[in-house]
Formats: structure tokens, C-alpha cells, sequence
């Protein structure tokens, strides 16, 4: 049976949700016919704008955008603050619909979700007619609009949710592929970020097409790992299944915005051992370890990418972690400024379960474990600040105008 999936798309989520409470509570203004915007603090480093209406899209504004930058270009623009409560409310019923369609919702983002719809076409028609049923639905009982993208794997499906929008149905199968999306700028290829893009562009690679057709060996001695990832992506080929299952435990897991664009990968992996710290202390707490590791990039354009690693055995010890991150850090990362970075663990199992052991490292894993039991002892007794690496205490380049 061949493999049906969808990737749902929530149009301007934030500023939809926004104007759609409004009208509830008796406002005739509807946000998404003016120029509008959701937006943080101009004061603070969240004055961006986090979500922009069609109209203020018609000025030059775009997501991510430093608040101030977007009022030059139009100032009549209409703001409003986040409201995140809000937001999880409406996100939470927009997952609700998609789950009374598939049996497997995996949701990727607050936002948007992928649906497994293989086999389904005799409870709702055809792909096609069944995505137009799911999209009206959401429309008439939530009163926002999605678009829903329609192939037989993960990266097609989000591929042809970002075909024009809003409140469209779009397919996007291996076999239109050179007709459909092969045209496009290479820049807008998912995991494709302005970076990568420009170094593609100095390889004579403008579109997708071109990337695809490209030797896959040239890809991978100028953009390593990362440069085969979207080849592959830009043949169609993607091997990721989708997964509705979620952590039981959603403690484990770190992520912070930083203060400034990260742009050194020293810097990047600086954060990612603090970040591995806490999180492998909050597994040794609970007595429990881990079987996977993820990580989590936002960049300065707001783009999200995520990869994870399946370990020979697991655990929770923080040079293990650190060490997985790093390296998924590594393919995942095109050299764009760095927001957010984040990682979480999975498929986690009590710590008397049972472990593979190295017969060539049980020493020295032996002496690392006890060693953050100990780091762990002294926090807890201390507070967590009574002990920290040597490395942690180096100061980015980018701060020292914060610390003169």
C-alpha cells in the first residue's frame, strides 16, 4: 500500500489565533485584513515580529524581523503582544481534528503536524478530498485557516505545505517533483538556511533542481554531512517515518535563547554542555537514562531543525550526552546565526535496566559516573552554583560589549 502523508500547516499561526479570540470576544477588527503583526518587546531581545498578517507580508515585513526595522516600512502597522496560553488552548484543538482523521499525528511544531494517512481513503476519499475535508473542518469550527500538504513521505509533504497559501491543498508526489519543486530557489528547501544557500550559489547552485542533479561528493567536501542531507532532500528521498509517540517524561530536556547570535560553533557547543548538564542531572535525580538524544536549532530567521540519535545503550551520564549532541550538532548546523538551542532526551528506561557494557572504558566510565554523582552531591547540597566546568567560565567574543 503506498504511504499516504500529510503535513498540516496553521496560516500566520499566532496573529490567526490572536484575531480569531478577538472577534469571540466581540471585536469587529479582524487582524488578518489589516496590516498587523504579533510582536515581543522592542526593549528586549524579543522586539522582533513573530507574526505578521498578509497585508504587512505586502510591506517588506518578515517573521523575525527586529520590531523597529518593521515600523520604517510601515508604520501604521498594527501590533500585538504574544499570548502563549492562548496559543497552546488553540493549538491543542487544532491537533484534536487531525487526530479524529489519523491514527498517527506526529506534531512537529506548535503549529504544524504530519498525519499518516495511509489506508485511510476508504473512511475519507481520496488524499486530496480528505485534505480539503480536514482543512474546511478546522476553518468552520476553530476559525482559522491551514494548509495541508499532501506525498508519500515527510519532506515532500512539508514541501508542498509551503506552496501558496493560505487555505490550500497542495500535492507534491516523486513524479512532480521536476515540475513542481525543482524550479524553485534553492534557498527554499527545507534545512536550506541563507547560509548554505549562499555557499550553493557561489557552487553555480540557484535552484533545486541543480541541487539534485549535483554530484553528492562536491556537496559533501563543502558543506560535509550536511550537503548529502539535502541532496537527499532535494531528490525527494526521505527515510523518517511518523512517530506520535511522546516523552514521558518532559523533564528531560533543555533549551534556552540566547542573548546574542551565536555564530562560533565553540561558542555553540559551550551552550550545548550547560544545556547537557542539567538535563543529565535531572535524569541521574530520577534515577533514569536515556536511549535518545535530540537537538534543537532556531536560527536568527526563526527557522527550527531538529535531529536525533539512537544510542548503543542508554544513559545519563553528561559527557555521553554532550558528546551525541556536539555531533548531531555537527550535520544538523548550516553556519546561520544561532537564537535558540535546546536539547531532549527520549525512550527513557529506569537506571537498573539493562546497560552495554565497554569492556575497554568500564574503567573510565566508571570514574565519570562517580564523578557526576559527586558534582551531583555537592549542587544539591550547595546549590548549583557552588560547582562548574572550567569551560563554561569562558566569555564569549560576543558579550564583551555587555561586559566593558
Amino acid at each position: 500500500m503506498e504511504k499516504v502523508v500529510f503535513h498540516v500547516d496553521v496560516n500566520s499561526a499566532f496573529l490567526s489565533w490572536e484575531a480569531v479570540h478577538r472577534l469571540q470576544l466581540g471585536e469587529t477588527l479582524d487582524l488578518r485584513e489589516i496590516p498587523s503583526a504579533v510582536a515581543g518587546d522592542k526593549n528586549k531581545r524579543h522586539g522582533i515580529i513573530l507574526a505578521k498578517s498578509t497585508l504587512a507580508k505586502q510591506y517588506g515585513i518578515q517573521t523575525g524581523e527586529p520590531l523597529v526595522d518593521a515600523l520604517k516600512k510601515c508604520p501604521n502597522l498594527t501590533l500585538v503582544p504574544p499570548s502563549h496560553h492562548l496559543y497552546s488552548e488553540y493549538s491543542k484543538a487544532f491537533t484534536d481534528i487531525l487526530n479524529d482523521f489519523s491514527a498517527c499525528v506526529e506534531k512537529c511544531s506548535i503549529d504544524e503536524a504530519y498525519c499518516d494517512m495511509t489506508g485511510m481513503s476508504a473512511l475519507f476519499g481520496p488524499p486530496v478530498q480528505a485534505a480539503h475535508t480536514i482543512k474546511d473542518r478546522i476553518h468552520r469550527e476553530l476559525g482559522f485557516t491551514v494548509n495541508v500538504g499532501i506525498s508519500n513521505n515527510k519532506i515532500l509533504a512539508k514541501m508542498a505545505s509551503d506552496f501558496r497559501k493560505p487555505d490550500r491543498v497542495h500535492t507534491l508526489f516523486p513524479e512532480e517533483i521536476q515540475t513542481k519543486m525543482w524550479p524553485l530557489p534553492v534557498g527554499e528547501l527545507f534545512f536550506v538556511g541563507k547560509s548554505t544557500a549562499k555557499k550553493l550559489n557561489t557552487l553555480g547552485i540557484y535552484t533545486i533542481g541543480e541541487l539534485a542533479r549535483t554530484d553528492v561528493e562536491i556537496l559533501k567536501s563543502h558543506l560535509k554531512k550536511h550537503g548529502e542531507v539535502i541532496h537527499s532532500f532535494a531528490n525527494g528521498i526521505d527515510a523518517s517515518i511518523i512517530s506520535q509517540e511522546e516523552m514521558k517524561n518532559k523533564g528531560y530536556g533543555n533549551s534556552t535563547t540566547i542573548s546574542f547570535d551565536v555564530e562560533e560553533e565553540s561558542t555553540a557547543k559551550m551552550i550545548l554542555l550547560s544545556l547537557a548538564e542539567t538535563v543529565a542531572s535531572r535524569l541521574r535525580s530520577d534515577d533514569m537514562m536515556a536511549n535518545v538524544v535530540s537537538v534543537s536549532i532556531v536560527d536568527s530567521e526563526f527557522r527550527h531543525s531538529s535531529h536525533q540519535s539512537t544510542l548503543l545503550s542508554p544513559t545519563h551520564r553528561t559527557d555521553e550526552i554532550h558528546k551525541v549532541a556536539c555531533s548531531l550538532f555537527d550535520e544538523l548546523w548550516d553556519g546561520s546565526p544561532i537564537r535558540n538551542l535546546g536539547i531532549q532526551t527520549s525512550k527513557v528506561v529506569a537506571n537498573d535496566s539493562a546497560k552495554q557494557m565497554n569492556l575497554f572504558s568500564f574503567e573510565t566510565d566508571e570514574k565519570r559516573e562517580k564523578l557526576d554523582q559527586a558534582i551531583d552531591q555537592i549542587r544539591d547540597r550547595f546549590g548549583t552554583k557552588a560547582i562548574q566546568r572550567a569551560s563554561l567560565f569562558q566569555k564569549p567574543e560576543h558579550n564583551k560589549k555587555d561586559q566593558e
